[in-house]
């Protein structure tokens, strides 16, 4: 794998050139091979033996605190250590300043290794940069900067049982926290009431303090919740209060001493970039109702969180005190910051999943004899067996977990260095990257979700009989991956997102200027001998996918337009594939090596055995198909 990440970042991608520009002057090739040598050796030494025992020995509630492997703990702390919580942030936050896609090829070591085990960090990143991006200066010392030092964790609260996806029905209230709600240095305070669901990382012990995003109501002037996502506000809402300036305290007692739950706890922020100095104070009313049991993806806690039930009295009443980020009503604005990034993190932690099956599979299929070639006269039966890696069908399933992963793999690190030319390019190249960035979201997350969950299935179908056990791991790849096509944001739901909102937004600028840079890599192949056939194949695929764009909302009916937006983004993330693919052929070209023809064979597969299910797939949407939109509920 260590080979395809730097053929990607540096041949293709020539992200050691980004040491060009101010922001990463300080790096070179070199630093950034030590940053990749490092995570590679944490993530085989830390998380990749203790996977198995994650999913095993999945967390429990004893109605007190919820008890996690004990490996969690360190390879957590091996992570915060590493200085990876803020790799990509500045100096001065205690950061690396590292371009997004060196930190996102650093992170697919964890992906690979314990992609649950990893997920606490993965939020707690998004969530500090969030603060970072739309806290106060006070929000950013004593709360992100906190969580980029590792000491504490943070979290993301949208969904609630009744609400799910949809969170104009969320629930969950915000009243202010007094006359003096206003001059509360960590920000406006609240008290908060209501329930979340599906909480990564709700509750646990490995850190000090949870940092609680959380997104709630405030109340009209008639006191009644506003329609929709109007009045949605964002707030933080830490499972243990903080007192700023605080004297050193005493030591530490045992945990559970003290009035509720509650003891003294260290100060947090005493080290560069790790904060204003701050003391852990009091429990928050912030109680856990229960964990949920997943199918896969076990080593992060998912949890059912009750805010302002009363259960922990709160500098004398009930309700969680929070601290509002933004300006009321900005919440969906400023949780969204937060959920585009965790977005390209699920698409990363879908690809190395489909990477990790992948390389089993292969493994396996090199090792294992059975079968023997079929001759003229059949086969031989006094002949010796054959690995089944010699058999043209367990090439077709390896040849297609190939192209999906290492496809899904240059999809992701494109996104990442998206990220870096949007922030450290020149003012035109800035835009056209957000533009392309706001396009491809949706395919960063949604398609590894779902291809590289059929490598998953087809990793098991490799491995035969023994791929369905637990003896081997690849049935444990397919179950932790599964989740990905439903968390930050459904299959469905970027459908939605794509078609409804990203393509035609701003004219259909993204659009165009995706189109454009498709078309680059058309020309280029087709001067190239051995790509033209592909080249050709690519733009009549770009074609038919404009065309049914402008068919799909031809009438402005949005029920028309959208009710086949599932097989668009299908057809969409395929030709985003292929032209991925393309230009990664293109880099790979004229090379004899077998790591070079790999690629080029993995290339061809896409479009000639992928690449043709677009047009099945945009005729349904081109011609408005009505049969799922105008079956009745009665028929099922």
């Amino acid at each position: 794998m260590r080979a395809t990440l730097d053929f990607l970042l540096y041949d293709w991608l020539h992200a050691d050139g980004l040491n060009e520009r101010e922001r990463f002057a300080d790096h070179s090739r070199e630093t950034f091979d030590s940053v990749l040598d490092t995570c590679e050796r944490i993530a085989r030494e830390k998380f990749a033996p203790f996977n198995r025992l994650s999913d095993t020995q999945e967390p429990h509630f004893d109605g007190e605190r919820v008890h996690l492997p004990e490996a969690t703990r360190e390879a957590t702390r091996a992570y915060a250590e590493s200085g990876m919580l803020a790799a990509a942030q500045p100096y001065e936050v205690g950061g690396m300043q590292l371009p997004c896609v060196i930190e996102m090829a650093a992170n697919s070591f964890f992906s690979m290794a314990s992609v649950s085990m990893g997920g606490y960090a993965m939020l707690t990143s998004g969530n500090a940069s969030l603060l970072m991006a739309h806290g106060t200066d006070m929000q950013r010392e004593v709360f992100a900067k906190n969580e980029f030092a590792g000491r504490w964790f943070g979290t993301m609260c949208l969904s609630e049982p009744q609400a799910g996806s949809s969170l104009s029905d969320v629930a969950t209230r915000a009243v202010p926290d007094g006359a003096d709600f206003e001059a509360d240095p960590l920000g406006p305070r609240y008290r908060l009431k209501g329930n979340k669901m599906w909480i990564s990382g709700g509750e646990h012990e490995l850190t000090e303090n949870i940092v609680h995003l959380v997104l709630a109501k405030i109340p009209g002037e008639d006191g009644k919740p506003l329609p929709g996502v109007k009045g949605i506000s964002l707030f933080i809402v830490p499972k243990w209060l903080v007192e700023l300036d605080a004297p050193h305290p005493d030591p530490l007692p045992p945990a559970g001493e003290g009035e509720n739950g509650a003891h003294p706890l260290p100060l947090a922020g005493e080290g560069r970039g790790e904060g204003a100095r701050v003391r852990l104070t009091e429990r928050n009313d912030v109680a856990l109702a229960g964990l949920n049991h997943k199918l896969g993806y076990r080593g992060t806690t998912n949890t059912l969180l009750n805010f302002g039930e009363g259960r922990f009295q709160v500098r004398g009443g009930p309700g969680a005190i929070g601290y509002l980020v933004g300006r009321p009503g900005d919440g969906l604005r400023c949780m969204f910051h937060m959920m585009n990034e965790a977005r390209i993190g699920v698409g990363l932690g879908a690809t190395m999943l489909g990477y990790a099956g992948y390389l089993a599979s292969l493994d396996y299929a090199k090792q294992r004899p059975q079968g023997r070639p079929v001759g003229v006269g059949g086969k031989d039966a006094a002949a010796p067996q054959v690995a089944i890696i010699e058999h043209a069908d367990v090439k077709r399933m390896l040849l297609a977990q190939k192209a999906y992963c290492e496809g899904a793999l240059a999809l992701e690190l494109y996104c990442a260095r998206l990220v870096d030319e949007e922030q450290t390019g020149s003012p035109e190249a800035a835009r056209e990257a957000k533009l392309l960035l706001e396009v491809l979201t949706p395919i960063a997350k949604s398609w590894p979700s779902e291809w590289c969950l059929e490598a998953n299935s087809l990793a098991i179908q490799v491995l035969g009989g023994y791929g369905y056990t637990r003896d081997f791991p690849v049935e444990q790849y397919w179950r932790d991956n599964r989740l990905n096509m439903i968390h930050e944001g459904t299959h469905g739901i970027q459908g939605l997102d794509l078609l409804g909102r990203k393509v035609v937004m701003e004219g259909g600028a993204g659009l165009m200027k995706l189109a454009g840079r498709v078309n680059q890599t058309i020309e280029r192949a087709m001067q190239v001998a051995g790509l033209a056939e592909q080249a050709n194949a690519l733009a009549a695929a770009l074609k038919r996918l404009g065309n049914a764009t402008k068919a799909a909302w031809s009438t402005a009916v949005p029920e028309e337009a959208l009710a086949n937006a599932t097989p668009y983004l299908q057809a969409f993330g395929h030709t985003v594939l292929a032209w991925l693919w393309l230009d990664v052929a293109l880099a790979a070209h004229g090379h004899d090596s077998d790591f070079h023809q790999g690629k080029l064979a993995a290339a061809r597969y896409f479009f000639r055995y992928e690449l043709p299910k677009t047009e099945a797939w945009l005729a349904v949407v081109a011609s408005r198909d009505a049969t799922c939109r105008e079956a009745r509920a009665e028929w099922f």
